[in-house]
Formats: C-alpha cells, structure tokens, sequence
C-alpha cells in the first residue's frame, strides 16, 4: 500500500498552515516526522487522513484521490494513534480496542465473535490482556498509549498515523513504545510517526522528514536528514552527531544538544 501527499497545501478555513509537501509513505516501513512545535506536523497529519480537506494538491492511496474515497472505506486502509490522553468515560480497554472494528460494521451491526478475535489478538500483541477488564481511565499513560495502537491494529489499516504516541511518558514507555513500533513495521504495517525527539528516528525510522515552518525541509534516511545543520536549522540550538556502540557493539547515533554555558 502507498500513501502519498502531491504537492500538497494545508491548514483551517482562512489560516494556510503548510504547502508544497510531496511525500510517500509505504507499508513495512517506519518514517518519523521531527520539526518545532507549531510546525504543521498535525495539521498534515488530519490532512492525509481526510479529516481537513487539502488546499491545493492532493492525498492519494495507492493512486486513488483521497477526497473521492468514502470514510469507511479509509477506516479500513488509515488507522490513527492520537497522542495519549487521559479518557472521559469509564470504557475498558477491551472495549477501547474493539471500537476499531467500527470501520467493518453496519451502521446498526454489533461486533460479530470475529471482530471481537481481532481485538483480543491486537490487546494480546501489545501485553495488555491482563488489562483487558481495567477501566482504560484508570491505566498509566503508557498502557493507554498501547491500548490506542492496539485499536488501531484492530482497525486493520495497512498504514498507521501516530501522533507524538511518546508524548508525555516516562523513558520505559517511551521505548515500549518505540519497540511496538518496529514490530509492526516487520509485520508490514506502515508507520508514520511525530516526535519531537530526533534520537527516537534513530532508533526506530526508515526515513525521516523534517518539517519546519510548514514546508518539507528533506525527507531521507536518518543519518542524512537528522544532521547537525539541520537540527540546528529547524530546531535553533546546537547539537553534535556522536558515534556510541550498542551493546552488541554495533555503532549507533545520538545528538548531543550544546547548552548556552558550553557544556
């Protein structure tokens, strides 16, 4: 499956946020999207899943203009990771998963045994069956964020939008997180996944783009799109690019920000 941003412009009704951005995502492979804070990174996002309409060019899946799709029929290809939060009603994180089966029901139908299958599978693979029964307002912001990606494996799209899904939680989550991430992708899920943290592309992304100030700086491989000149470009701070070995010895990148007394 191939998601494909043309030459596309973005934003609200009267307030453009982003333009000129071709971009194609493809299943099985990880793309981190880094840039600042009011950047357009969300905006894209809705944008490619058709919640905001283009303001010029288009959204295409595998070829066809996302605009002529119905909505159901991109449920069952899009799936989207919200970044975590807290929840207003007392659903149980089953009931959280197989609210992802909506996009293969009727209007009036009720989960089928089938559907119900899929969401035990999707709770199962990201470790939360023990949870199953909880009230998804009462786990850690960590188990949320999990039981959101298990609604959307419930979903079934080929490809996943994750909105910062590392937002706001501890490092052991954080990694949980990262390494849900790759396992989809080897299961031939495509991610598309915000950050605000370029050692996260590193360890996880196939490509990366940086957007800064609604345009697409690059979009390339980690080692070629998160440099020092352009960290310091998108971002306004300092950073070097330092080589460490992982614990089987193999080389890894990390950025180490330069703090205004020098250290």
């Amino acid at each position: 499956m191939r998601l494909e941003a043309r030459d596309l412009a973005f934003g609200y009704p009267g307030h453009p946020v982003g333009r000129g951005v071709t971009l194609a995502f493809e299943a099985g492979e990880v793309v981190c999207l880094l840039g600042p804070n009011g950047g357009g990174k969300t905006t894209f996002f809705r944008t490619l899943l058709g919640l905001l309409a283009p303001q010029g060019g288009a959204v295409l899946v595998d070829g066809r203009n996302l605009a002529q799709l119905a909505r159901a029929d991109i449920a069952r290809q899009l799936s989207y990771v919200p970044q975590a939060h807290a929840g207003y009603f007392p659903f149980t994180v089953r009931d959280i998963v197989l609210m992802g089966r909506t996009a293969h029901l009727g209007v009036f139908a009720a989960p089928s045994r089938h559907d119900r299958i899929v969401a035990e599978d999707a709770i199962a693979r990201m470790g939360l069956s023990h949870l199953a029964e909880s009230e998804y307002t009462r786990i850690s912001g960590g188990e949320r964020q999990l039981a959101l990606i298990a609604r959307a494996l419930a979903q079934e799209g080929r490809i996943v939008v994750m909105d910062e899904p590392t937002a706001s939680l501890d490092f052991g989550n954080q990694v949980r997180v990262l390494e849900q991430v790759r396992a989809l992708a080897a299961t031939g899920i495509g991610v598309v996944m915000a950050t605000h943290d370029p050692d996260q592309a590193f360890l996880c992304a196939d490509r990366v783009a940086l957007f800064h100030g609604g345009t697409l700086l690059c979009a390339d491989t980690p080692v070629r799109a998160v440099t020092a000149d352009h960290l310091r470009f998108v971002y306004g701070v300092d950073v070097r690019i330092e080589m460490l070995a992982d614990e089987g010895g193999r080389p890894r990148r990390v950025c180490m920000p330069r703090l205004l007394d020098g250290r």
